[in-house]
Order: C-alpha cells, then structure tokens, then sequence
C-alpha cells in the first residue's frame, strides 16, 4: 500500500487501526443498552458499529462471531464478501459495488473480505446486532478449516489464517 495512496490518507483521517482479520478498523458505536447473558455470558450491547478498510494487498481472513453483521460499503471497491457455509461446507462470493453496496453474513457463518483486482480499496460500515465483542470471534486456522470443508479448499486456502 502506497504512504500517499487514498486508503493511506483514509487510515490516518479516520484514525484505524490494524484489525486482527486483516484490514484496518475503528468502532464508531455502541449502544448503551444490553441482552442479558443468557447466549452471551456477561450479555452484549444491543448493537455496535465500526468503520473497516481493507487495503489492495491486504484480504479479512475467515472468521466468524455469533451474531449478524451488516456489511455496509461506503467507498472504493469492488469488495467481496466471502462466506463458508459451516453447516453445508458450500461457499459463496458476494461482490459490494455501486450496484449492491449492503449485505448480511448470517451469525455463525465463516466469513472473510477480499478486493476486486481493480480495487485500490474498500471502505465499509460493518454493524453487528447484538453487539460485538471480542469474545465472539473466532479466527479460522488454515489446517482445521480444511479437515471439516475440503471442498472449499480454494477459498480456505486464499482466506485462511496459517
């Protein structure tokens, strides 16, 4: 990624920071109000925001958390969003862009991000109800994910953690 490129300047302007998935995020929102723990131990707020940037180079590995997440696009892209289905191992590729620039990844479905070979960047909202927490998420390593979904072996292999 480029000191001087649009996604550089949006890091710095926005003030993100690397994500453990990969890309660049910030949390905008989280309201006050809570779910009691009864799926969540210690209950979650009822919904959360962030900001999140994925840079050309830079893919979000696949992961999952237990609640939906709205994908909202805000600049940029083409983005897409790459799910694997954990009861089905079926694999799906939702392309964000001027012609559909929101998407729901289902609570519990492996999930993770990459550019269109255009795509300098992506600029998205991502909000999650109930609300996320770090607790929630789950990184999905490269050799696991492979023994339970060998059919997805080409997604797994571009978007999984080694």
């Amino acid at each position: 990624m480029s000191e001087a490129g649009p996604a550089r300047r949006l890091i710095k302007l926005l003030c993100l920071k690397p994500h453990p998935e990969g890309g660049f995020y910030r949390e905008t929102y989280r309201a006050a109000g809570r779910f009691p723990g009864k799926k969540f131990p210690g209950g979650r707020n009822y919904s959360t925001a962030i900001l999140f940037l994925l840079p050309r180079g830079e893919v979000s590995r696949l992961h999952r958390i237990k609640s939906d997440e709205v994908f909202h696009l805000y600049a940029g892209g083409p983005l897409f969003v790459e799910e694997l289905d954990p009861a089905s191992g079926r694999t799906r590729r939702i392309k964000l862009d001027s012609g559909k620039v929101q998407h729901v990844v289902k609570a519990g479905t492996w999930f993770g991000a990459s550019l269109a070979p255009s795509a300098d960047f992506a600029l998205a909202g991502c909000t999650v109800a109930p609300g996320f927490d770090f607790a929630d998420f789950e990184l999905g390593g490269k050799a696991a994910l492979l023994r339970k979904y060998p059919a997805a072996r080409k997604l797994i292999e571009r978007l999984a953690h080694d």
